[in-house]
């Protein structure tokens, strides 16, 4: 009696303990599926986050295309001020006189006599400007198209033109700038020296010289680089024998300048 009541409680404790070890089995089996479950929904829920993350982003790109551009295109015009959107009320107001528009002209030409020319509307009489002052009066054809001989001062002019139709009259037009230029440019050659001679491994030579700012020089046909200061070089190279040079200086009113010279090389 003594040793079944001393081993009863062997078995009971053995039996337990292998009970134990099962539960913490089942536990831990149960928490990894739970855990795994958790996961595939966190992954599920990521992925489709993403999706909607980039099917707005789509959406957004395709709604500034579409809308936004001509939106910030109208803010900007609001923005601009009053005076674009006055001109543009102005435009459908009867006495509203838009400006005449002058053809481009030379920024400088050799000739006082100049021929100014641009259009308006038909019908409407032209006031001619140059430096400030109203100069002469011309009137538009059935096309619109008007004209000026004018004859024009030395040095720089400034010539705009105005509308007048009744007792209104437009804003100024463009602006035209030219200079009146008779005189041919300066031309001053630094080096070489006339009949300089060149001889074994000088078989180019450095043609250097100035000029007027607004002037460009060619070498035998060739440009030469110009700075703006008017200093100007060129390498040109020497053939055996006689070299010769002409240096050519033109302005922008087609005034010239020219220099001959020759130098000698022998290798």
């Amino acid at each position: 009696m003594v040793e079944q009541r001393y081993r009863k409680p062997q078995v009971v404790s053995s039996s337990l303990t292998v009970g134990s070890g099962v539960s913490r089995q089942v536990i831990f089996l149960k928490c990894f599926m739970v855990r795994s479950r958790l996961a595939r929904k966190t992954d599920q829920k990521t992925k489709k986050n993403l999706l909607f993350n980039i099917l707005g982003i789509i959406l957004i790109i395709f709604l500034a295309f579409k809308f936004g551009i001509p939106l910030l295109a109208n803010l900007s015009s609001f923005l601009s001020g009053s005076k674009t959107n006055q001109e543009l009320l102005n435009s459908n107001n009867p006495s509203f006189i838009a400006p005449p528009i002058l053809d481009s002209f030379p920024e400088a030409t050799a000739s006082a006599e100049i021929i100014i020319s641009g259009i308006a509307s038909e019908n409407q009489l032209i006031d001619l400007y140059i430096n400030g002052n109203l100069v002469n009066t011309t009137k538009t054809g059935d096309n619109g198209r008007f004209s000026f001989n004018e004859v024009i001062n030395p040095g720089e002019n400034t010539i705009k033109t105005k509308a007048i139709a009744g007792d209104k009259e437009s804003n100024f037009s463009n602006t035209i700038i030219t200079a009146f230029k008779s005189a041919p440019p300066s031309l001053n050659i630094i080096s070489p020296t006339n009949d300089q001679s060149f001889e074994k491994d000088q078989n180019f030579v450095d043609i250097r010289g100035t000029t007027d700012v607004d002037a460009k020089i060619t070498v035998n046909g060739f440009w030469a680089i110009t700075d703006g200061n008017g200093n100007f070089s060129y390498r040109l190279p020497l053939q055996n024998g006689d070299n010769n040079i002409i240096i050519i200086s033109t302005d922008a009113a087609g005034n010239n300048t020219e220099k001959n010279m020759k130098v000698t090389y022998s290798p």
